[in-house]
């Protein structure tokens, strides 16, 4: 084994109904509007963006926990990455106009049966091939070579040295530099053709490589404790795959609402909006492609913090000027949770409830042809699968998860092969305020799921009281950008405590704020001491039925962000 497995993920979603956007048309920024409001001014963007020929670096994967990172890494280098499975056919890969394919390590061992290999095609385009860890060992099995089980196993810190240091992957690399190894298999002869390039203690053959050009690491360039790792992706994909690096958002922007145009035609699109980051995109970019067309529906169920409504409401309709319908359901949202204490049960009443007021609104409007939401790359990732063909699971706190085939409304999903860094610079091009662009992720199910245990009107303004301190001390210590998230939960725990000389017998109010990339790990924010200090006093002072503060310092995994 290469590495430890990984948790197998959802099956890939049908694609028959969705509809994802790439273009070109006119744009322009919203700079008038960021003053209004407040927030930081975006450089201007040119008023016409000409698409510019999309070219790629296609990873094959093999399961690795690390894939995903492999994808991130080569976007870094402003290069176009997609994600697939072996089972991919070419038909799909050739439409993303790749330079060259990267094989991901992967939890197996090539020499047992029904491992998993690279396609055909990976060698049959004859493009540049970068295999890795379990990638590197498809490559020799598969051009002929021989891979055993190792007599020690390779796990962590070792030094690379280059034996062969003329080599592309190599420019600008020292002789001898640290990487970072996880594999249990071993090389023991390399293809015809292949030659050594370097080598550390365990690995003799720990980078070799052919003029096909085609190339394995025994070693992750992709993860943070091979310093060098990131230049190696980068020789690959400039100077073996000889990529331009036309990937920026502002070839996205032009790309999508020219996509977006194309795809509604006269249609009519209706969209979720949340006032958070990703359906503030979404909406921005529709509307630029299609104006009136799209009309934004706004849900007030009871469960939002303090001012969240006034606020989203204010800066789309009046600010931005769009189409915005804003339903008051809060009294519907609070019945349907009456008595529900049970986490799931919470979020798939939110979920039903939900649809059945969006559908309500959605049939006041007439035809509506097209389903906006602001899915996320991760989000696919997590819900894709080796079988391509196997039915989608929605996760519960996806907003109208199940709307799209009751309605029977194509997705229009301008987002969907973003990661949330992306959609920030996106927002950012488009002239949205910072303040919109950097607002920290709120879950679809709102206050619900952080408050532990029936959710009542009290606990809801209890919740909304604490969390406004939380906020507004992060926020004034300058610290919000630096978390990913930071908020309150409210516990169902009750303890005794001592007020102006009475005895109390207060809720217990959690805080949690946590450091994150994109929301698959996290780790607990080290927060000054003075900082919970002055929030733990502040809300028990202004919070009534709050009489204990306590801080979450457990990182994900094995917690996850949200209590529920």
């Amino acid at each position: 084994m290469n590495e430890e497995a990984t948790e197998k993920l959802d099956p890939a979603p049908d694609e028959s109904h969705r509809v994802t956007t790439t273009g070109d048309i006119e744009v322009s920024t919203y700079l008038e509007i960021a003053k209004k409001i407040g927030g930081a001014q975006p450089a201007p963007a040119k008023e016409t963006m000409p698409v510019v020929e999309r070219e790629s670096i296609v990873v094959i994967d093999f399961g690795s926990q690390y894939s995903m990172l492999i994808t991130r890494r080569i976007r870094e280098c402003q290069v176009y990455c997609e994600m697939v499975s072996p089972e991919t056919p070419w038909g799909k890969i050739s439409s993303l106009n790749p330079k060259g394919f990267i094989l991901s390590g992967g939890p197996a061992s090539v020499y047992e049966a029904g491992a998993p290999l690279a396609p055909a095609y990976v060698y049959e385009s004859h493009l540049p091939v970068l295999g890795i860890c379990y990638g590197m060992q498809v490559i020799t099995k598969q051009l002929g070579g021989r891979v055993t089980p190792g007599t020690k196993r390779e796990y962590g810190h070792a030094v690379l040295h280059l034996s062969e240091v003329d080599s592309p992957l190599f420019v600008d690399l020292p002789a001898s530099t640290p990487v970072w190894m996880s594999h249990g298999d071993q090389i023991e002869q390399m293809p015809p053709g292949f030659s050594a390039l370097a080598y550390t203690e365990n690995s003799p053959l720990a980078v070799i490589g052919s003029d096909g050009p085609i190339f394995g690491l025994q070693f992750h360039p992709e993860v943070a404790h091979t310093p060098e790792g990131k230049k190696i992706l980068r020789n690959f994909v400039y100077r073996v795959c000889g990529c331009k690096g036309n990937w920026t958002m502002g070839n996205f922007i032009a790309e999508s609402l020219a996509s977006i145009k194309k795809a509604v035609g006269g249609g009519k699109v209706i969209n979720a909006l949340s006032g958070g980051v990703d359906s503030s995109v979404v909406a921005t970019l529709i509307q630029r492609a299609v104006g009136d067309q799209l009309t934004c529906i706004f849900v007030n169920n009871g469960l939002l913090r303090r001012e969240e409504v006034e606020r989203t409401f204010n800066v789309f309709r009046l600010n931005l000027g769009m189409n915005i319908i804003l339903v008051d359901a809060s009294d519907r949202f609070l019945k349907r949770l009456e008595g529900v204490t049970d986490p799931e049960t919470k979020r798939k009443a939110i979920g039903e409830e939900f649809i059945h007021v969006f559908e309500e609104e959605a049939q006041k409007i007439g035809k509506v042809d097209f389903l906006a939401q602001g899915t996320l790359y991760p989000d696919v990732i997590e819900s894709a699968s080796s079988s391509t063909s196997a039915p989608a699971k929605i996760k519960t706190h996806h907003n109208v998860g199940g709307l799209p085939a009751r309605m029977t409304l194509k997705l229009l999903e301008p987002l969907r092969h973003l990661f949330k860094d992306e959609v920030r610079q996106v927002g950012l091009q488009l002239g949205l305020p910072e303040e919109m662009v950097w607002r920290q992720p709120f879950p679809g199910p709102g206050l619900a799921i952080r408050i532990i245990g029936e959710v009542t009107e009290e606990k809801l303004e209890i919740l909304r009281s604490a969390d406004w301190i939380v906020m507004n001390e992060i926020k004034k210590a300058k610290l919000y950008r630096q978390l990913w998230q930071s908020f309150a939960v409210l516990t169902d725990v009750k303890s005794v405590g001592v007020m102006g000389d009475f005895r109390t017998y207060g809720y217990l109010l959690a805080i949690r704020a946590v450091t994150s990339e994109d929301a698959m790990t996290a780790d607990w924010a080290r927060l000054p001491y003075d900082l919970l200090a002055r929030i733990s006093n502040r809300i028990v002072n202004e919070v009534p039925g709050v009489n204990r503060v306590v801080y979450d310092i457990t990182s994900k995994p094995p917690a996850t962000i949200e209590w529920e």
